[in-house]
């Protein structure tokens, strides 16, 4: 029965994100960061700018450990990860509500409702991915964890956290407040309010010791980050902070109704972490901007879910009533298979459940052209590229690409140097779609760019490699 749920689970997930998708979304960062790992002949231009993010954790050797042991192809490896992680999130939370004292109904509920992927206002995180990403498997860990500490389980506490930290060390250190707030609520007379006070002291010297020891970003680094505006707070549009806010007070509500406050100090406690962080970050220290300590909402509305579970099925009111009770679980389960059924076929969607490889289209079979050519080949495409047309070149191509917007912009937050480059090059092609011969050959000699990629709407007097119905592959030289 738990094997029929889990896969239930997994495929209600899969669908309300649109389905799984290899070479997707932050895969763009990630995938080449482990080819690099697997095949150090790779970007041999790029490195500068993989390594600047990629330094700050070991997943990206991890998984090139992971799929040299197990002989899969990054495409397999990728989708028996996203597995994984959603299995791991199914148990984590079927364990968490558990031990909450939730009935099975409403279990099953809490289950559905997080099926439903949704981006967290103005965090720059979605509470599922539609293709393997580090932090979701980090997250269900810190549900391990946070399960581990209800239990007084710590040698499984420590275990479950330090894998999450090694995965994504950001993710684990939100559930570290979590955990150690939930400590503080149990613990007796004077040691909790040490314990308190040492919490806040700790978070708030945190940022106070970042601003003075490390290093300010200054305007220019600061307007290479313009294009993602979750990164700043002050800039978030009233319905970000509207929902972002109402975590809290619907939390505390909820948890006084059921008396039962172990999710009270956790969701004051994560709300304390964005309150402290909020005039470093506006004030553009480097690793308060980093941290993106506003993704501390990602947790809290997780928990809100828990708690909304509860006062669907098991609170008072409704419990008196089978019609409510049945009413509410036929909603959750018919919105989360709707909502999946159409974000599968609506218009402007692939129409398939799973992709595990690439997909088969002009821009994958331009790219594999451009794979098989000599590694240090750099590429130059439209900065938008990876966003118009699916995947970006250094994932399709596993090639050096001049600029990619949307990927080099965010990891531009790491490195000053990084985001300078980004912003010279995205300013050299802004015009890209109007480029003539000479100009494109202008750019390939100060970038040291070997082939140009156009649609063939954009007939180039250059000569031409390859070409498909939709792309030409021009040579720079």
């Amino acid at each position: 029965m738990k094997l029929a749920r889990l896969a239930l689970f997994i495929l209600l997930a899969t669908a309300n994100s649109g389905g799984y998708r290899y070479g997707a979304g932050d895969q763009a960062f990630y995938q080449p960061a482990v080819e690099v790992r697997l095949h150090p002949e790779l970007f041999p231009r790029d490195r500068a700018l993989i390594e600047s993010q990629a330094k700050l954790t070991v997943v990206d050797e991890t998984l090139a450990a992971a799929s040299r042991l197990t002989h899969l192809d990054l495409p397999q490896l990728f989708f028996v990860l996203y597995l994984g992680s959603l299995a791991a999130m199914f148990l984590a939370a079927e364990q968490l509500a558990a031990l909450f004292g939730v009935s099975p109904t409403a279990s099953a509920v809490f289950l559905t409702l997080l099926t439903l992927k949704h981006r967290v206002a103005k965090t720059g995180a979605n509470t599922l991915e539609g293709y393997m990403h580090p932090r979701q498997l980090a997250f269900a860990l810190g549900v391990f964890a946070f399960s581990a500490s209800l239990k007084r389980r710590w040698v499984l506490l420590a275990v479950c956290w330090i894998l999450a930290a090694v995965i994504h060390p950001t993710t684990a250190a939100w559930w570290a407040i979590a955990i150690a707030a939930e400590r503080v609520l149990t613990t007796s007379g004077r040691q909790r309010a040490l314990m308190a006070v040492t919490l806040l002291v700790f978070v708030a010297g945190f940022f106070v010791a970042s601003s003075l020891g490390l290093a300010m970003m200054d305007a220019q680094w600061v307007r290479v980050l313009d294009s993602k505006d979750y990164v700043f707070a002050a800039g978030w549009p009233a319905y970000a902070w509207f929902f972002n806010l109402l975590y809290l007070p619907l939390i505390l509500l909820i948890s006084k109704y059921k008396n039962d406050a172990r999710l009270t100090a956790p969701a004051l406690a994560l709300f304390a972490a964005f309150v402290c962080s909020y005039p470093f970050t506006e004030s553009h220290v480097g690793l308060a901007v980093q941290l993106q300590v506003s993704r501390v909402f990602w947790l809290m509305d997780f928990f809100l879910a828990l708690a909304g579970a509860w006062l669907l099925i098991d609170s008072p009111f409704v419990r008196e009533s089978r019609w409510l009770r049945q009413t509410a679980v036929a909603a959750a389960l018919l919105l989360a298979v709707g909502r999946g059924i159409y974000t599968l076929y609506e218009p402007a969607a692939e129409h398939s459940l799973v992709r595990i490889d690439l997909k088969k289209d002009d821009w994958t079979e331009a790219m594999s052209w451009i794979r098989a050519q000599p590694a240090d080949w750099q590429v130059l495409a439209n900065p938008d590229h990876a966003w118009l047309y699916g995947t970006s070149v250094r994932v399709s191509a596993a090639h050096d690409v001049v600029v990619e917007s949307v990927k080099d912009s965010a990891i531009s937050m790491y490195d000053r140097s990084v985001a300078m480059r980004t912003a010279e090059r995205l300013a050299a092609l802004s015009s890209y779609d109007t480029l003539d011969a000479g100009r494109a050959r202008a750019i390939g000699r100060a970038y040291d760019a070997r082939v140009m990629v156009t649609e063939t709407t954009h007939a180039l007097d250059l000569p031409l490699l390859h070409r498909n119905a939709t792309f030409a592959v021009y040579d720079l030289r």
